[in-house]
């Protein structure tokens, strides 16, 4: 008599028999580029967008300062930017532009940091570890936010709007009091440029080309409130300041950064294809567009998870999820926790191997799953190309098909 077969072999049984019901799907994202930084180019990007680069010349040229110029200008008239505030091109991407705002700005009162994924934890690393302050650090899990109305805003409170790892951002700007007694530093780095930024509840804005612009790494920008100037003005930090970081001289603000005299050398191939970046920004409708863009985006990947079972937000709550950074992770059962980081990277390769989509794996620290950027430069029909590639990909290693 034929011995019957256990539940795990019948479930593998069916599973099969649902993985040979996926076909392969025919047809390949155009752009299979979802990495969340350096992220894609722009739609009809090519390598002729640097043919007006002024390579070969000093970056304190006429020529060179007049693009720098344009960038910071461009940026400021797309992202609605106030005319007192001050913008500056900063060497270390995000990162460099963050860290220079803290060293400068730092130690006049209280400190409050907000984290609630890998960079806000590194920040708050920085203020205690490095400038050594007290700080009190408001956390929360991967797919949450920490309790907001508890912030104390009469101290300089460091965060992210957009968390680029966990896919959780702030709702809005409601909970930065107009009148608050210190500073807020942003990392915004994954929000700007699809978010609706609120200037009057900022003091140090900070971002990189490589994110929602789809630029290149190493460049970041400072924007800096007329409050934050008045703390240049008024506050030396007890630490010695990189040269990297200074954004004072000779006891006041440095005004030349604001207009283009960069730190350091930037790269002048990068700021052509910031400003092409800015001009197709601005060709297309500007920042309103560049949100829609990102939102219609991030509402398909949400219909798509909608329609599946294994597939699941890392946010919690639908109005803190990010427009951009869209990160989602399986469950399944049965795939056990214990073997989900390497399932999950599985399916990962099976869809690099393919071409179907590359670099959409989780951060390293978040939990195990997919990592999809939904900012303006994806095309949304690309994602939508995406999603039966995901789910044949899923079934093949749930099935153990090789």
């Amino acid at each position: 008599m034929p011995r019957r077969a256990t539940l795990p072999q019948r479930r593998a049984h069916i599973w099969k028999d649902t993985v040979n019901q996926i076909a392969k799907p025919p047809i390949r994202p155009a752009n299979p580029r979802f990495s969340t930084g350096p992220c894609a180019k722009p739609p009809g990007w090519n390598l002729d967008a640097l043919a007006d680069a002024p390579v070969g010349r000093a970056h304190r040229s006429k020529t060179a300062t007049g693009k720098l110029r344009e960038l910071i200008d461009r940026t400021r008239r797309i992202l609605q930017i106030p005319e007192d505030f001050r913008i500056a091109i900063v060497p270390g991407s995000d990162t460099g532009a963050v860290e220079m705002a803290m060293w400068s700005l730092l130690g006049e009162r209280p400190v409050e940091i907000l984290a609630w994924e890998s960079f806000g934890r590194d920040w708050a690393r920085d203020v205690t570890e490095e400038l050594r302050l007290p700080a009190r650090i408001r956390t929360a899990g991967y797919g949450h936010l920490p309790d907001l109305s508890e912030v104390d805003f009469s101290a300089d409170v460091v965060f992210a709007w957009n968390g680029t790892t966990s896919g959780v951002r702030v709702p809005s700007g409601g909970f930065i009091p107009a009148d608050r007694g210190g500073l807020t530093i942003c990392d915004a780095t994954s929000a700007i440029f699809a978010v609706d930024l609120p200037w009057e509840k900022l003091d140090a804005t900070t971002f990189s080309w490589q994110k929602v612009l789809g630029g290149e790494g190493a460049h970041g920008m400072l924007i800096l409130s007329p409050r934050a100037a008045d703390r240049l003005d008024s506050w030396t930090p007890p630490w010695p300041v990189p040269k990297l970081f200074r954004l004072k001289s000779a006891g006041g603000l440095t005004e030349g950064l604001f207009r283009g005299a960069t730190i350091n050398t930037p790269s002048l191939l990068c700021v052509e294809d910031c400003l092409h970046s800015l001009q197709w920004a601005e060709s297309i409708g500007g920042l309103p567009a560049l949100i829609a863009r990102a939102d219609a985006n991030a509402a398909a990947v949400s219909r798509f998870v909608a329609r599946t079972e294994w597939l699941h937000h890392l946010a919690v709550l639908p109005e803190t999820r990010s427009n951009t950074s869209v990160c989602l992770q399986f469950a399944h059962p049965e795939v056990p926790a214990e073997t989900m980081r390497g399932f999950a990277d599985a399916v990962v390769r099976r869809l690099e191997d393919e071409g179907a989509a590359f670099d959409i794996g989780s951060y390293r620290a978040a939990p195990p799953g997919l990592r999809i950027w939904c900012g303006a430069t994806v095309e949304r029909s690309d994602l939508e190309s995406l999603f039966p590639w995901i789910e044949w990909a899923f079934h093949c290693q749930l099935s153990g098909d090789q």
